[in-house]
């Protein structure tokens, strides 16, 4: 009996312990009405083939945001991907069926809490390198061990690279596309020339604008990939929880038979909501993976629409549409005191290899207060991104705080001996901004980061050099990132200003009605004849 008591003391220790760290993901709910649905009464345990089969991945297309093509080694491996994960994980001990502890053990292992470092070693990169080796692909990623922290060896090529990526947009995708049977993949070039660029020795000679990240053949060591990818895109990891929480919610629709209908169209929502617009959805994957907050999600939002027919809501103002210059953009963003995502496509020269030539670049800022009419600099934190071609992060370094500058033409004052800048600017200092915009959306202005102390160091494109850098602008958008919330507040805000509005202009004809007691009638007659008296009636 004593036996049988430490037995059961050590197996209710393990349970609350794996328990614990459950709740601390916040999905314990979740664990625990799937297992509940997905076990059998009788062994009061989950089958494992049968969970293995819940996370198989099916596409009958995909299809690749702009030109790009798909490998046609890709669906092979999305179909080894949630088996190859469910083999990693969650591994039942005595065979046949997943206990309780064991099920959330396994999902305690591949989303759990743990450090950025761990989770790229410990889960995302041992997820691809077993879902190649099951798909039939040579992977030169050695696991030194089976240890959590063990040291990883090898490389990663520039086709990997790409599949790798995909692989992680695909699992985010599976929990936000409502169980479509299509596949949409976004363009991740940007993203690839950025691990290039800072991972490879010959990634500072490509030719950036005009390469094919599918045609590289090059070599990255794994080292430095894991460098860049936890300095660039920290949140990349979260796919794994996103896919895993999708699956067990799946499970569960299903069994209640309540689960989302497959949506043949489901891909094109996707594709429709960044048409022609600055914010693709690889753009804005890349920059929703910078940083773990509620931005993400907001910014992701705006690639994932419920109709894809609709104008997306989260664009507050595009210069294609609305017109160029601060008064254009000021009708579309003032009242909203929300966190904004400014987008400026530019074209300039650029000096490369001794010669100058005409290169269009996209770049980024994030607001997190929203923009503010003021002649000085103002804001608590922001971002700054480059963002095409190459994809690169420049968060705050802490030294200073200059981090906005927007400033319309003052209204009321005729003369001023000192006049501020007007446009919107970013860093630096005024009159020396590491990125300026003029009043009229007609040409923006780029330093060297030496001028700046706001934000990280590094360069907004591509050989970017010391000297202000003067290019022409293309096209600015602005995207809200508050949610509903903040929307609903600009909204009740125009409609107030509208009505201060009409109010000012109505014209109350009462004052018109006796026009020979009115003031503007005797002050009319004096001027006519100011000598002539005024009849005082007695």
């Amino acid at each position: 009996m004593g036996a049988s008591s430490s037995t059961d003391n050590k197996e209710s220790s393990e349970k609350r312990e794996i328990e614990s760290l459950a709740a601390s993901t916040g999905a314990l709910p979740l664990l625990q009405r799937s297992f509940s649905k997905l076990a059998d009464p009788q062994t009061n345990t989950v089958s494992f083939q049968s969970f293995k089969k819940s996370f198989t991945l099916s596409y009958k297309t995909t299809t690749c945001e702009g030109d790009q093509t798909v490998p046609d080694s890709f669906p092979r491996l999305l179909e080894h991907l949630g088996p190859s994960l469910v083999d990693l994980f969650f591994v039942p001990e005595k065979g046949g069926g997943l206990s309780w502890v064991e099920f959330a053990r396994g999902y305690v292992k591949c989303c759990g809490r743990m450090s950025a470092s761990m989770s790229y070693n410990n889960t995302l990169l041992r997820v691809f390198h077993l879902t190649s080796q099951n798909a039939g692909f040579s992977s030169k990623l050695e696991f030194e061990s089976e240890e959590a922290d063990c040291k990883i060896n090898g490389s990663v090529s520039t086709l990997e690279l790409v599949m790798f990526l995909w692989m992680c947009w695909t699992m985010s995708w599976d929990g936000r596309s409502s169980r479509s049977t299509d596949l949409f993949l976004p363009d991740i070039s940007h993203l690839i020339m950025s691990a290039l660029v800072s991972c490879t020795e010959s990634g500072t000679s490509l030719d950036v604008w005009d390469s094919d990240v599918f045609g590289l053949e090059l070599e990255l060591p794994v080292g430095k990939f894991l460098t860049w990818a936890l300095t660039t895109i920290p949140s990349l990891t979260e796919c794994l929880s996103h896919f895993c929480n999708a699956r067990l919610q799946h499970c569960l629709n299903a069994e209640d038979g309540s689960g989302p209908s497959k949506s043949a169209g489901g891909d094109d929502s996707a594709s429709k909501a960044c048409e022609n617009t600055l914010l693709t959805c690889g753009r804005a994957w890349a920059i929703s993976l910078t940083s773990k907050n509620t931005l993400s999600e907001e910014i992701l939002s705006s690639c994932f629409p419920c109709n894809g027919d609709e104008p997306n809501e989260n664009l507050l103002y595009r210069s294609y549409h609305h017109g160029k210059g601060m008064n254009r953009l000021w009708d579309n963003v003032q009242g909203y005191h929300a966190p904004i995502l400014l987008l400026v496509s530019a074209s300039g020269g650029v000096e490369q290899e001794g010669t100058s030539s005409e290169r269009k670049w996209v770049i980024g800022a994030i607001l997190q207060q929203g923009f503010e009419n003021r002649d000085t600099f103002y804001g608590s934190s922001g971002n700054l991104f480059s963002i095409s071609p190459v994809f690169h992060a420049f968060s705050s370094s802490g030294k200073e705080k200059n981090f906005a500058y927007s400033h319309l033409h003052p209204s009321g004052r005729v003369y001023d001996a000192n006049p501020k800048p007007v446009g919107i600017g970013f860093g630096g200092t005024q009159g020396n901004e590491r990125i300026f915009i003029d009043e009229d959306f007609a040409k923006i202005t780029i330093r060297h980061h030496a001028v700046d102390k706001t934000y990280q160091p590094g360069s907004l494109f591509p050989n970017q050099g010391y000297l202000p850098v003067e290019a022409l602008v293309s096209d600015v958008e602005a995207w809200a990132l508050g949610g509903k919330a903040a929307k609903e507040v600009q909204e009740a805000y125009k409609k107030r200003e509208e009505l201060f509005t009409d109010q000012r202009r109505k014209i109350d004809l009462k004052t018109f009605t006796n026009w020979e007691d009115s003031p503007e009638k005797m002050m009319m007659d004096m001027m006519g004849n100011p000598n002539a008296p005024a009849r005082e009636e007695r």
